[in-house]
């Protein structure tokens, strides 16, 4: 009877915390390396998963221009990419069946992608979309708090107003610092704790929880790496998103590289 009440405590105790690893900044060039490793060893997936996040892209700028509101796009440009991380869980299991030698097969690759609706990855993609949201509502409200007197109907026009008028000037000042803290907020929630739940049975806090204490104990290479990949997707974005088609792919294999050297083995 012993054995069998030791035995429901423990099915009962939740996992141990993970064990965050020590990086250097060295190590940020070998993920980035090992990560054009995979996607040239596997580059159908890579384009694949890239070309997806793109074509989002395009269609909400398309979709944006017909509800007449274009000059949306460029905001949408530069927080669409937060959202980017829970679209490369297809590009972790590719590096992941890399690493392990084991076969790829579109059926198994997408299959685990559709599994993770009933995982905890369902509720980081909560936390993800939730912050895009803010995002975007804060751009409104700034627009109507700084530009309120300014009238623009067009993207041309909403440009014109943003780089040549105090109000454009104020109102971009205090966007990009916003900005900028939250995609710090998410980068550091976010740049560990998605491969980990894909790779491991975790709850998403102690995934978020292990994520940030990568981030904090190593403030130097991660905070390298989320300024590296921010400018390189913000670059990859310009010509209509497709530039993403590639970068993606490249930094989600990274990514899991990234995660293998935070995050001790269990």
């Amino acid at each position: 009877m012993t054995n069998e009440n030791n035995a429901d405590s423990a099915a009962r105790r939740p996992p141990a915390m993970p064990t965050v690893n020590t990086i250097a900044v060295g190590d940020i060039a070998e993920v980035l390396k090992a990560g054009l490793s995979d996607f040239l060893r596997a580059p159908l997936f890579g384009l694949f998963f890239g070309g997806v996040f793109a074509l989002g892209g395009i269609i909400i700028a398309l979709s944006l221009t017909t509800w007449d509101i274009p000059w949306m796009i460029y905001p949408v440009a530069i927080g669409f990419p937060l959202v980017g991380p829970f679209v490369a869980v297809g590009l972790y299991e590719v590096s992941r069946r890399l690493e392990a030698g084991k076969p790829l097969s579109w059926g198994e690759i997408l299959g685990v992608v559709w599994l993770q609706r009933q995982r905890e990855l369902a509720w980081m993609a909560f936390v993800m979309l939730f912050v895009f949201w803010v995002w975007m509502y804060q751009v409104r409200l700034l627009v109507a708090i700084i530009l309120s007197r300014s009238s623009f109907s067009t993207l041309d026009r909403f440009i014109e107003v943003v780089f040549t008028t105090p109000q454009g000037w104020t109102f971009l000042a205090v966007g990009h610092v916003v900005g900028a803290i939250l995609a710090m907020v998410l980068f550091s929630i976010t740049v560990v704790s998605i491969p980990l739940l894909l790779d491991r049975e975790s709850d998403f806090v102690t995934a978020m929880i292990t994520s940030v204490k990568s981030v904090t104990s190593n403030p130097v290479p991660m905070l390298g790496w989320g300024v590296f990949v921010t400018l390189a997707v913000i670059v990859s974005s310009l010509p209509m998103f497709l530039g993403l088609i590639v970068t993606l792919p490249v930094l989600g294999h990274a990514t899991w590289h990234l995660y293998k050297k935070c995050v001790a083995p269990e």
